[in-house]
């Protein structure tokens, strides 16, 4: 590498592009979710480096030379990790998933708290940060990702390795009271102060941070008072901050304009003989609100009988965690609730509820946005929700309206625009979807305008540079091109 060149360096889970076994054959598939959304246009073409887990745990799979191809094409270098299949579920499925995330989602009854997580979680990060150590330099500027990776720094500093770092969390962080049950929450705080910049969604999350640091070091001190301040801890000091991440809006809202999706969004209104289409969409996951939202829609019908036939409600889950028994048990409660609210309410040319558990490709997905005149996005608890940005972003009509949860990160940032709903309140959510229903198109408009010029200025790219501005005091300009950048030799 050459001297002195500053490259972006991105840690996380997962690469942008998982291996999946086909057949008994290897092959490589693009990543998928919100952070790959945020991340790839950023390293496209600049050259930097993605380190994670490329999802296969065979140690005979020739993983470097599987994505390499993938990698060129990318415009930036990937880095693996490799993971066993004992760490896999002890650091995933265990400590992740079934600790840190229903925890930090304040479904703190869904946690298992095994040791033996603990000590995996704790191996897996080293590993990591080998990794990080072996394939950055000093200029390089390591932006670590979410839940899975907390103790990257504390490790690299561990190790005598000196990075600029700075972590963001895609999820919500608790509140004391909440965080407090972690048996291992002073170890938690330790490796997150080792960070240069701990990034969050919200101010509220920030703010909660901040309060278990206070926790711990009562002499902790903070000074600032917009959205980054600076932290201090006796000797260490470091920032902290609020970054709301979003999409990249112009490439949703070209798709949503594009003339074969076009052709798609009315195919879809045809076959539902353009009733008004109410359409949720997430994946499969038990803080997404899925069962509240579907009797909130009975709730509707039976509130408002005079909606009966004249509304469709559309819901898309994709499948996540299939093999998890918890997530098998929200899929048969899903399509039992299906059941019965078909069955309760169905006549003959008309049908309430269609449920679609599958993945959907880019296209389909731009087209049911295109299409939905509400969107309901309810989750229970949330770090942010990109369906909400991404359903405004498709609205080129600016006729929709976006019925929102007041527990969802995006809801301090949408709410002047959005219609702000408890999703465990069932009555409540029914009366905001009979509102919106009702609403006239100069009330519509005026709301779809607005949450559309928000998601339009504040796009991925405001939220990467804001990260970099405030941890490094860089931005995108300063990353070169890749026609510059002279790769280290594999």
């Amino acid at each position: 590498m050459e001297p002195g060149l500053r490259r972006l360096v991105v840690v996380s889970n997962r690469l942008p592009a998982a291996l999946k076994n086909e057949g008994g054959e290897w092959t490589v598939k693009p990543g998928a979710g919100g952070l790959v959304t945020a991340l790839a246009p950023v390293l496209r073409d600049r050259g930097g480096i993605w380190i994670g887990w490329s999802g296969a745990s065979d140690p005979t799979v020739d993983v470097d030379g599987l994505l390499g191809s993938f990698s060129a094409k990318a415009g930036y270098e990937l880095r693996t990790v490799q993971l066993t299949e004992e760490e896999v579920r002890g650091y995933y499925f265990g400590f992740s998933n079934e600790v840190i995330w229903p925890l930090f989602h304040d479904l703190q009854t869904r946690c298992h708290f095994d040791p033996g997580y603990w000590r995996t979680y704790l191996d897996v990060n080293f590993k990591f940060a080998e990794q990080v150590a072996r394939h950055t330099g000093k200029e390089d500027y390591v932006w670590v990702h979410d839940y899975h990776l907390m103790h990257q720094a504390f490790f690299l500093k561990s190790m005598g390795v000196k990075r600029n770092t700075g972590f963001f969390l895609h999820i919500p962080f608790p509140t004391p009271d909440i965080f407090m049950k972690l048996p291992w929450r002073w170890k938690i705080i330790q490796a997150l102060i080792e960070f240069d910049m701990v990034g969050f969604q919200t101010t509220q999350d920030r703010d909660n941070f901040v309060r278990c640091v206070r926790h711990f070091i009562p002499e902790c001190t903070t000074e600032g008072d917009g959205a980054v301040v600076t932290v201090r801890t006796g000797s260490r000091e470091f920032r902290a901050g609020a970054f709301p991440i979003s999409i990249d809006f112009n490439q949703f809202a070209n798709l949503a304009t594009r003339e074969d999706i076009v052709q798609k969004t009315f195919k879809l209104r045809e076959a539902l003989k353009h009733r008004k289409i109410i359409l949720g969409v997430d994946r499969l996951d038990y803080t997404k609100g899925i069962p509240e939202r579907i009797l909130a829609i009975r709730t509707l019908l039976k509130r408002f009988p005079e909606l009966t036939g004249r509304v469709n409600f559309v819901q898309v889950a994709v499948p996540s965690r299939e093999d998890v028994e918890e997530y098998k048990d929200l899929r048969d409660e899903i399509d039992l609730l299906v059941g019965r609210v078909n069955g309760e309410f169905s006549f003959p040319g008309w049908v309430p509820v269609h449920y679609h558990y599958r993945n959907l490709q880019r296209e389909d997905l731009v087209a049911y946005y295109a299409a939905a005149d509400i969107a309901l996005v309810t989750p229970l608890r949330d770090g942010m929700n990109l369906v909400a940005k991404e359903y405004c972003a498709c609205n080129a009509s600016e006729s929709g309206v976006l019925i929102l949860s007041e527990f969802a990160g995006a809801a301090a940032q949408m709410q002047d625009y959005a219609y702000l709903v408890n999703p465990y309140d069932l009555e409540g959510v029914a009366r905001a979807v009979n509102r919106a229903f009702h609403w006239d198109k100069v009330d519509r408009r005026r709301m779809m305008v607005g949450l559309r010029d928000h998601v339009r200025s504040h796009n991925i790219f405001w939220w990467v540079d804001s990260f970099l501005q405030a941890s490094f005091s860089t931005n995108l300009g300063d990353f070169p091109p890749v026609d510059t950048v002279q790769f280290e030799k594999i």
